[in-house]
């Protein structure tokens, strides 16, 4: 990284870059390409809020369908047949074809590394944890925390959840990791890298939406009061933003619960709702999402506008989309969308479950260290 003490413009946020003397990787530091200090060249914030959601039509005619439609029902039994049946079996043929599998495909993928620098996005929920009834519990297993290590080592890594910073933080346990967290709204860098120092502690954090701090928080607990006549229903506040989960309600219940949500958010114009997977998300209405959250940190890393890096964002939600998304229009790095089934997607590949991610990311560790192993030596001249 090269800036620092850069404020983006028009929302006076101070971003904390490591100096250029201490790298904070163990490989080559990337060409600086692009500037985000001032107002030129760097990340535009103007027009930065949304228009303001028709509320009553987005949540009555179409967010109950949206739900029903990405959270299949808790019958498993059915949803088993379901699968077994051969239309189904065509369809996912189909979609495998536009969007293989990263593992089947994996020599591609480092071929169009060859002279590029991998950078490495991941999501947390579904993509290295399973998901579970209880967001609390979304542990990761010990195996997939040593392969984010590993991958980390090699190649700069971040972490980009709609979850809140420090929660994500503390199920990963990684200092040396980049963390976007409430969707990219929450940026930080690494705490420690190979090379750390008391001298480079500061490093980057920024957060375009601080100022919605206090309403989150009031929107929060009004949520908490108006949806506890739903059983199972959890909301989480992640700092930025609210999440609504309903994993864990009656699909008879759904549509009650999109109105509690769509009656509160009646009286908060600036804040939009989104939808994952089995969760309602309340936003800041400003244009910022994973996808921008991506590109902040490839521009921050020295990668903006640049011909040799290779993004990578591994990722199993709707939310994911906005990332896939920029790559897809950069014609830049992959897109792997983790998921069983077929889903329409911006990814170029996919992976079924976290255990596919795993492989794919212990893979990746292998290639780069017998890749950097078979460099040939070169000879001292004495």
């Amino acid at each position: 990284m090269t800036k620092q003490n850069v404020v983006v413009p028009e929302m006076g946020i101070a971003v904390a870059a490591v100096p250029n003397s201490s790298p904070l990787f163990p490989y080559p530091p990337p060409r600086s390409c692009g500037s985000i200090a001032g107002g030129n060249g760097g990340i535009s914030m103007r027009k930065r809020y949304l228009p303001p959601l028709d509320l009553g039509s987005v949540l009555t005619n179409g967010c109950f369908e949206s739900m029903t439609a990405s959270s299949p029902t808790h019958d498993k039994a059915a949803t088993a047949a379901a699968l077994a049946s051969p239309e189904v079996d065509n369809e996912y043929d189909s979609w495998m074809v536009k969007h293989p599998s990263a593992l089947s495909e994996f020599e591609h993928i480092v071929k169009s590394s060859k002279g590029k620098q991998i950078v490495m996005f991941l999501d947390y929920d579904g993509t290295l944890s399973p998901i579970v009834d209880d967001p609390d519990s979304a542990f990761m297993s010990d195996a997939m925390r040593a392969a984010v290590r590993n991958v980390a080592r090699y190649f700069p890594t971040a972490i980009v959840s709609g979850r809140c910073r420090d929660k994500v933080y503390n199920f990963v346990r990684l200092a040396e990791l980049y963390y976007a967290g409430s969707h990219g709204m929450d940026i930080k860098g690494p705490a420690k890298g190979p090379k750390y120092t008391k001298a480079n502690s500061k490093a980057l954090l920024f957060q375009p939406a601080s100022e919605f701090l206090p309403m989150i928080d009031e929107v929060y607990q009004v949520l908490l009061d108006t949806t506890k006549s739903t059983p199972g229903t959890k909301v989480e506040n992640n700092k930025f933003c609210v999440s609504v989960h309903y994993r864990c309600v009656a699909e008879k219940s759904w549509s009650a619960l999109a109105e509690q949500v769509k009656s509160v958010l009646k009286e908060y114009p600036q804040l939009r709702l989104s939808q994952g997977r089995k969760v309602l998300e309340i936003r800041p209405t400003i244009k910022w999402d994973k996808g921008k959250a991506l590109e902040f940190l490839l521009e921050s890393l020295g990668f903006d506008d640049c011909d040799d890096v290779l993004p990578v964002y591994i990722g199993d939600d709707r939310t994911d989309e906005d990332a896939f998304k920029v790559l897809r229009d950069r014609g830049q790095g992959f897109g792997i969308l983790v998921s069983k089934f077929p889903k329409e997607t911006n990814a170029s590949y996919s992976l079924q479950e976290p255990t596919e991610v795993m492989d794919f990311l212990l893979r990746l560790v292998d290639w780069k260290r017998l890749s950097m192993n078979s460099r040939p030596r070169v000879p001292i001249d004495y």
